[in-house]
């Protein structure tokens, strides 16, 4: 019998694909992440330490002597996706954009890859402190490489024509082989580069099919190191899962430095866009885009929206203000109440969460004696804004009083603060920001949780009124005679 070493020990024989845990013996379900399926057999028998390398090309420096000017924030000229990136696109920054099948990926970027190939771009750093560096002019035209490996180039170019993303500096290919992509990426030198989608390429170096596991893993490694090699700009399109997931390995996200994540219903031309995770700025802002047939069209000011414009008040609305990221933005809780047919009320809610209404209108109805339990409930948002926080509590409880007295609230109100179980009224972050935005857009009352820090400077016209329960919000909006 063969002595084992001291220098080497036996590797276990099993690998997980997608997160790399490991076990002596096959198992159908990896014991890490409870994947099915993604327990391979792993090559070589033996492990070996790696030992140190006997010269380093690029000795290490001292944090203060890095120049940080290299990694200034870049403008794409489009405002929106610069909000949700932190300021711009940083070189040799990665970002990977998942979504929904049809939600407007490509002409987003490719948008975006005209837009810089221009050259109408300014520098941004100077909109983030981290990157302290002077304004810059106007860039002149910069290289832009698109991959496509899901359409054709002519697919992409009639695309093109009809969203008016021509660009002198914008080279356009159909490729699947990560070699060729490679050879192309290194024939052209671009600033930027667009692959859609990182699931199309595939090695031949690698066994597997595209979109695999393993060829995932391979084609991410392979552009990320040619994109910190050359400080290239590279921006991924990436599939999702029926559960809503990103496709392949959970290793993806965790190689790129930014993940965004591409929202908006089929029936509405609205699109938001949200960083999960950001190396280079916050991972809270949000960007609003305009869908239409000419192409996509970022939105300024989104708040108008998401309100309803009725010449006249109805009861069962409230307008409330949520804010996403750093941004406040407006938006309308409507609410109906009626006679419940069959024996177990209905309850249906859009835009909102289904549990918190429950909660508001147990809360509505024990606290407030509104005998709401036994009635349909339909509660929704206007414009298909979704609503996650809990300072639209209040809104939503004030919307079902209204409705279930039949009595509209005044109009140019807003109302925004989180209600508890015992029926208080709790303070919300940003209430300054939330009042300034509705000074700005023309309203008169707002009715706001009592803060211990005050609401600050108030904007002229403009009314606040502080309660601390319930039963005052509802003792003054429905004065009792």
């Amino acid at each position: 019998m063969t002595a084992r070493t001291k220098n080497t020990k036996t590797a276990p024989a099993y690998r997980c694909t997608e997160c790399g845990w490991t076990t002596a013996k096959w198992v159908g379900r990896c014991g890490e992440c409870q994947t099915w399926g993604t327990v391979e057999e792993a090559a070589g028998g033996t492990r070996a330490r790696t030992r140190a390398a006997s010269s380093v090309q690029k000795p290490a420096q001292p944090i203060a002597e890095v120049d940080s000017r290299v990694a200034a924030y870049m403008s794409t000229g489009n405002p929106e996706f610069d909000r949700v990136l932190g300021g711009g696109l940083v070189p040799g920054a990665v970002i990977l954009m998942a979504g929904e099948p049809g939600v407007g990926k490509s002409t987003l970027l490719l948008d975006v890859a005209a837009t810089f190939a221009r050259g109408t771009a300014q520098n941004a750093g100077q909109n983030n402190p981290a990157h302290n560096t002077p304004a810059q002019s106007v860039q002149p035209p910069r290289p832009v490489l698109y991959i496509t490996g899901e359409e054709s180039a002519a697919q992409v170019k009639l695309r093109a024509d009809r969203i008016r993303a021509i660009a002198e500096t914008l080279y356009l290919t159909s490729e699947t082989d990560l070699g060729t992509a490679l050879a192309h990426i290194e024939q052209v030198n671009p600033s930027l580069l667009v692959i859609d989608s990182v699931q199309t390429l595939a090695s031949a170096e690698v066994e597997g099919s595209a979109g695999g596991v393993t060829q995932v893993r391979e084609v991410a490694a392979s552009v990320i190191a040619a994109a910190k090699e050359r400080n290239m700009c590279t921006l991924l399109v990436g599939h999702v899962t029926k559960e809503g997931t990103i496709a392949g390995p959970r290793l993806l996200e965790h190689l790129v430095d930014v993940v965004c994540q591409f929202e908006g219903d089929k029936h509405s031309n609205i699109r938001m866009l949200r960083a999960i995770k950001n190396r280079f700025g916050p991972t809270d802002e949000v960007g609003c885009f305009d869908m239409h047939e000419d192409g996509i069209a970022p939105v300024l000011d989104p708040s108008g929206m998401f309100v309803s414009s009725t010449p006249h008040p109805v009861a069962g609305t409230c307008v409330t203000v949520t804010m996403e990221g750093r941004r406040p933005l407006l938006a309308e809780v409507q609410a109906l109440l009626d006679q419940a047919v069959a024996p177990a009320p209905r309850r249906t809610v859009s835009g909102l969460d289904s549990a918190r209404i429950q909660m508001l209108l147990a809360v509505l109805q024990r606290r407030a004696g509104l005998n709401v339990g036994k009635l349909d409930c339909y509660v929704s948002t206007v414009g298909g804004a979704k609503i996650a926080e809990p300072a639209a509590d209040l809104a939503c409880v004030m919307a079902l009083a209204s409705a279930a007295q039949n009595k509209p609230l005044p109009r140019k109100l807003a109302v925004f603060g989180e209600v508890g179980l015992a029926g208080e009224v709790r303070a919300v972050p940003g209430i300054r920001q939330r009042i300034a935005e509705v000074g700005r857009l023309g309203f008169t009352h707002v009715l706001v949780p009592a803060s211990p820090t005050g609401v600050g400077d108030v904007p002229e016209g403009v009314t606040v009124r502080e309660v601390t329960t319930l039963g005052e919000a509802l003792a003054l909006l429905f004065p009792q005679k």
